[in-house]
C-alpha cells in the first residue's frame, strides 16, 4: 500500500463556481502527515497480528506438547489399568474360590447346626415324652418278635413291663395309657398260642417210643407174672387147717388146670384186627414201618418249628393212622404215643396274636398332648 503514488491519494479540489474569485491552493503538509500516521498504525497492527500469531503458535505448540504428554500419561494409565484389571480378575477368581469354600463350610455348619438342634431337642425332651417313646419302641419291637416267633410271650412281657413302669411313674396324665395297656394285655393273654417248645418235646418223646411199640403182626409174649401173683399169694398165705383129702385133691386139679390153660394161652391168641394188611406185614418190613413213622413225626416237628401248621397236621394225621393200623392198640406204650400225637395235633393251630392297637392309640394321643 505504501508504493501507490501520492498524487492518486490526494483529493481533487472542487471546481469553483462561476462568478467567484479563485482561492489560492493550501500547502500539501497535512495529507502527508496522516499518511505516515496511517502507515504507522498499519505497521503496529501488523506487528500486533504477528505477535498474536506467534503467541497462538506458541499456545498451539504448548497444547500439542500437553496433548502428547497427556496421551502418554493416558497410555500409561491404560496399561496400568489393564494390569489392575487383570489382577482384579485374578483376585475375583480367588475370591470366587474362597466364596465357594466358605459356602461349603457354611452348608456344613448349617447341617451341623440342624443336627445339634435336633440333639438339643431330643435332650430337652421331657420325662413324659421319653417314657412314651420308650414304651412305644418296646411294644413295636415286641410285635416284630411275636410275628417272627409266633409266640405271644415277647408282647406279654413288654406289656407287663410297661404297665409296671407306668405304675411306678404314677403320672395322672398317663393313666389312659396304663388302662389301654391293661386291656391289650388281657386280650393277648386270652389267646391260646401254641407252645412250640413243649410240642417239640412231646414229638421227641413219641419218636423215642416208636422203637418200643408192639406190632400186630408180631406176637408179643404175655407177662405171666400177673397171673402167677394170685397163686403165689395163695401159696404164701398161711395154710388153713386141713379139711381132709378132698381139699388136697381139688387143689391139685386146680393147679394142673391152670398150667394147661397157661400153655394154651401161649399158643393161641385171639385179637380183633380192623385192617388185614397189618397181619400180612413181613418181619423185614417192620423196620421200614417204624422208620417211616419216625420220619413223619420228625417232619411234623420241623413243620411246627417253621410254623407250617397245615403241613404238621397232615404229618400228624398220617402218623396217627400208621399207629392205629400197624401197632397193637392194647399196649400201654401205644396208648401213650397216640395220646402224645393227639395232644400235639390239637394244639398245633395257627392263632393270630392281636395287635395292641389301644395302647398304640393311647400313646399317640398322649404324645400329641390330647
Amino acid at each position: 500500500m505504501s508504493d501507490v503514488p501520492a498524487e492518486v491519494l490526494l483529493p481533487q479540489p472542487a471546481p469553483e463556481p462561476a462568478g467567484r474569485a479563485p482561492v489560492p491552493a493550501a500547502a500539501p503538509t497535512v495529507p502527508l502527515r496522516w499518511l505516515w500516521v496511517g502507515a504507522l498504525v498499519l505497521l503496529l497492527l501488523t506487528l500486533l497480528s504477528l505477535f498474536v500469531a506467534w503467541q497462538g503458535q506458541q499456545r498451539v505448540g504448548n497444547l500439542q506438547q500437553e496433548l502428547v504428554r497427556r496421551q502418554q500419561d493416558s497410555s500409561g494409565q491404560s496399561t496400568e489399568a489393564r494390569m489392575l484389571a487383570k489382577q482384579a480378575q485374578e483376585g475375583m477368581r480367588d475370591l470366587a474360590a474362597k466364596l465357594a469354600l466358605v459356602e461349603a463350610r457354611l452348608a456344613e455348619v448349617a447341617i451341623q447346626r440342624s443336627q445339634l438342634e435336633e440333639l438339643i431337642q431330643s435332650l430337652s425332651r421331657s420325662r413324659d415324652e421319653n417314657v412314651l417313646v420308650d414304651i412305644d419302641a418296646g411294644i413295636r419291637v415286641a410285635m416284630q418278635q411275636t410275628a417272627i416267633t409266633g409266640s405271644a410271650e415277647p408282647l406279654v412281657a413288654v406289656l407287663k413291663q410297661s404297665e409296671e413302669r407306668l405304675a411306678r411313674y404314677n403320672q395322672p396324665r398317663l393313666e389312659g395309657v396304663r388302662r389301654a395297656i391293661a386291656r391289650d394285655l388281657d386280650r393277648v393273654k386270652a389267646i391260646g398260642v401254641a407252645d412250640l417248645p413243649s410240642l417239640s418235646i412231646k414229638l421227641d418223646e413219641a419218636v423215642r417210643l416208636v422203637d418200643e411199640l408192639p406190632l400186630l403182626s408180631v406176637a408179643e409174649p404175655h407177662n405171666s407174672a400177673s397171673a402167677a401173683a394170685p397163686r403165689l399169694m395163695r401159696r404164701s398165705a398161711p395154710s388153713e387147717p386141713a379139711t381132709g383129702w378132698l381139699k388136697s385133691w381139688n387143689d391139685g386139679w386146680s393147679s394142673a388146670g391152670e398150667r394147661v390153660w397157661g400153655e394154651a394161652k401161649s399158643l393161641i391168641r385171639v385179637t380183633r384186627i380192623d385192617h388185614p394188611e397189618a397181619m400180612l406185614l413181613a418181619p423185614e418190613q417192620a423196620f421200614f414201618v417204624r422208620e417211616n413213622l419216625k420220619l413223619r413225626l420228625l417232619n411234623a416237628r420241623l413243620a411246627l418249628l417253621s410254623r407250617q401248621f397245615d403241613t404238621a397236621q397232615v404229618d400228624l394225621q398220617t402218623a396217627q393212622t400208621t399207629l392205629d393200623r400197624y401197632f397193637d392198640k392194647s399196649s400201654r406204650r401205644h396208648v401213650l404215643a397216640s395220646e402224645l400225637v393227639r395232644q400235639v395235633a390239637a394244639q398245633a393251630r395257627q392263632v393270630g396274636v392281636p395287635r395292641p392297637d389301644d395302647t398304640l392309640a393311647a400313646l399317640s394321643a398322649a404324645s400329641a398332648g390330647r
